[in-house]
């Protein structure tokens, strides 16, 4: 791993908070991510599944971490099994955790080899009534490749048919929108060098140079200062591509004139930052640009004063959609009688603002969460609202990460620059410098 070491207090706490929710005399089990065919006899880059993360900070393929709170046997009650290296191994994939290594990652003190997990993992099952099993429950995804939480689920439950069985990942929502100190740090580290990669940007955009290269200056910055790479698939969009919101192929000329959305974030300690910014390729905001991105910022500004504690997420959306409203009548793009005549379901400001204004950031860029429950301290989200007027080939996105407090809503990217003069002053010192 590329990222400094983790304070396994996190870990320890989380396996904590988890406990805590689970039913009496009941196991938890949770299984490592699968190394995913590429083709040929490769794997994509390996990827922690982010429960079992989040529970140990085992960062390794076969992996499991078993919770039995209620344990008769002491030593039993965390514990977890990992791959025994041996020498081909070594050679060939480099090194792997020691047990001593996964006790000082994870703070769990009985580590089992995973060859050893059949026989003390049955004997464990059978001193439970019940059980928990992991899955992917973000309700805007499906897969058609079933992972291994799901198998090893399958065939536990084949095994087990009498015991009760529970879902172990509406513990796990509850949890993971309420961040703690230590995540907060891993998420600001995240949020620094994405920090760097755009002043990195803003030094190194002008006509003529290309989407992908721009890319690499981004990824350049990431791997220098220690994050795992992108977040996500970046998007380095200018002018008309701009308009098309998960626009990934990056591989267009940057031309005088128009406007770059870029929307890229690191991942540092498998944790997420998400940023958009839209600049100039050539260092000056139009007149017609200005009046956009200057609409944008005042409803991010906005919105981010709106996350704080009791507010409903679904409100909070529709009283960002009346804020768009106002400014694109403003820009001239809709007219009262528009809103007038428009569907309630419908409204007529998705035609220039077409997704939602936040979202849950945290070990992955859409955190686990539930919509429908108030917003509270400790919860992180982003905020990016945009307009995009495809007959102006022209696309504005803004976006930060907020932490909700008790107080005021504390903005973890307030020394990336947002205001249309400091990047168009930073952009314009590049120029004389160079």
């Amino acid at each position: 791993m590329k990222y400094r070491p983790i304070n396994p207090e996190l870990f320890k706490l989380n396996r904590a908070r988890f406990a805590r929710k689970m039913k009496a005399n009941s196991i938890a089990i949770f299984q490592s991510n699968d190394q995913m065919p590429r083709n040929g006899d490769q794997f994509f880059a390996f990827r922690q599944n982010s429960n079992l993360f989040h529970l140990s900070g085992l960062d390794q393929e076969d992996t499991v971490v078993v919770l039995f709170p209620d344990c008769p046997k002491e030593d039993c009650k965390e514990i977890a099994f990992i791959k025994e290296t041996n020498e081909h191994i070594a050679v060939w994939d480099g090194h792997k955790y020691t047990k001593q290594e996964a006790i000082a990652t994870s703070g769990i003190k009985k580590i089992y080899w995973l060859k050893d997990m059949d026989v003390i993992l049955n004997e464990l099952i059978l001193l439970a009534k019940g059980i928990y099993l992991n899955s992917n429950e973000n309700d805007r995804f499906a897969s058609p490749v079933e992972s291994r939480n799901i198998r090893m689920g399958k065939a536990i439950r084949a095994r087990y048919p009498f015991h009760q069985f529970y879902r172990a990942q509406p513990i796990f929502k509850k949890m993971a929108m309420i961040k703690s100190r230590h995540e907060i740090e891993l998420m600001s580290e995240a949020c620094a060098i994405t920090n760097k990669a755009f002043r990195r940007v803003l030094d190194f955009v002008k006509p003529g140079v290309t989407e992908y290269e721009v890319e690499a200056e981004i990824i350049h910055e990431f791997i220098r200062n220690r994050a795992n790479g992108h977040a996500y698939s970046p998007i380095i969009a200018s002018g008309k591509n701009a308009c098309v919101l998960h626009y990934t192929e990056n591989n267009t000329t940057c031309k005088d004139g128009d406007v770059l959305l870029m929307d890229f974030g690191a991942e540092y300690a498998n944790y997420a930052a998400d940023l958009s910014r839209s600049i100039p390729v050539n260092g000056q905001f139009s007149p017609r640009q200005r009046a956009v991105y200057d609409a944008v910022l005042r409803v991010m500004k906005a919105a981010t004063q709106m996350l704080v504690p009791g507010t409903l997420i679904e409100d909070y959306h529709k009283e960002v959609g009346k804020l768009m409203e106002s400014e694109l009548i403003d820009l001239k793009l809709i007219d009262r009688t528009d809103i007038k005549n428009q569907n309630p379901a419908v409204p007529i400001y998705k035609k220039y603002f077409m997704h939602g204004t936040s979202h849950h950031l945290g070990l992955d860029v859409h955190d686990l969460g539930n919509r429908y429950d108030p917003i509270l301290a400790g919860m992180v989200f982003t905020v990016e609202p945009g307009i995009y007027i495809p007959e102006e080939n022209l696309g504005i996105r803004l976006e930060d990460d907020i932490l909700v407090t008790d107080t005021q809503p504390f903005n973890l990217m307030q020394e990336i620059p947002v205001e249309a003069e400091a990047i168009e002053e930073l952009m314009h010192a590049t120029v004389l410098s160079s």
